[in-house]
């Protein structure tokens, strides 16, 4: 299965996704400020990959003058319903549909990976004017929960993945796996948690690219086996799940 067919594979989800998807901590717009050097107020963003509209609805919040670009109908679609009064365009970060030097921020959330970096760089730094930042982040998985642990190494098995390794790459790994080396690159990991309903947090894995390129009944044999073993541990049927929000922001020199 390439890349390309698994970032597609959202459009068949958008609603799910709008609905179970994770947000992200205060912390991490502190820190994007801090790091480019600017306040997100009156900062004109352009949000990447934006799908249903998750972190354009913070950067709003925070003053932030944004335009997404995001290459779904459907997810732009769920984007229309979240922020109705936010344009948006249709593209990808490969070739930004954007004005060169028309953006003081550019940012990527949980969408980076599916761009290539050899041209997404360079597009970035075209649209940005001199002095702004690329911003790009995932919420990652906490390894160091046990239960959050074990789950990761059932969902990569089923879906025929390679478990990730526990150990996260060092800041040089990171930023060259990236694409940005030679920029002047900060990073940060921020550590959250949300308690969501059983059914969402289903839904939340669910709504993954590795899932939704699988057959139906192979998906949802896996949900059902998944809820017996949550209910064990949660007896409440509320999950507390616990993210790393791995951020990097570079410069445009």
């Amino acid at each position: 299965m390439t890349a390309g067919s698994r970032a597609q594979s959202f459009e068949a989800a958008a609603v799910q996704y709008a609905a179970s998807r994770p947000s992200y901590p205060a912390a991490l717009f502190d820190r994007i400020e801090e790091f480019a050097c600017c306040r997100l107020a009156g900062a004109r963003v352009a949000d990447v990959g934006a799908g249903t509209g998750i972190a354009s609805v913070l950067l709003r919040e925070r003053g932030a003058e944004v335009i997404a670009v995001e290459p779904g109908e459907a997810m732009a679609g769920e984007f229309h319903q979240a922020l109705p009064g936010v344009p948006i365009v249709r593209g990808d970060g490969n070739a930004l549909p954007l004005a060169r030097g028309s953006c003081d921020l550019i940012t990527y959330a949980q969408s980076w990976q599916w761009t290539d970096p050899g041209r997404s760089v360079p597009e970035a730094l075209r649209v940005l004017r001199a002095g702004g930042a690329l911003a790009i982040w995932w919420n990652t998985t906490a390894f160091d929960v046990p239960w959050i642990r074990r789950q990761h190494e059932r969902i990569a098995h089923h879906c025929g993945l390679k478990p990730r390794p526990a150990a996260r790459p060092s800041d040089h790994d990171a930023i060259r796996l990236a694409g940005l080396t030679g920029l002047r690159v900060a990073r940060r990991q921020m550590r959250w948690s949300r308690t969501v309903p059983l059914d969402v947090h289903l839904a939340n894995i669910g709504s993954r690219s590795a899932f939704l390129v699988l057959e139906e009944v192979n998906r949802q044999a896996f949900l059902a086996d998944e809820r017996e073993r949550l209910r064990r541990i949660f007896t409440g049927e509320e999950v507390e799940e616990t993210y790393v929000v791995d951020l990097l922001v570079a410069l445009r020199p």
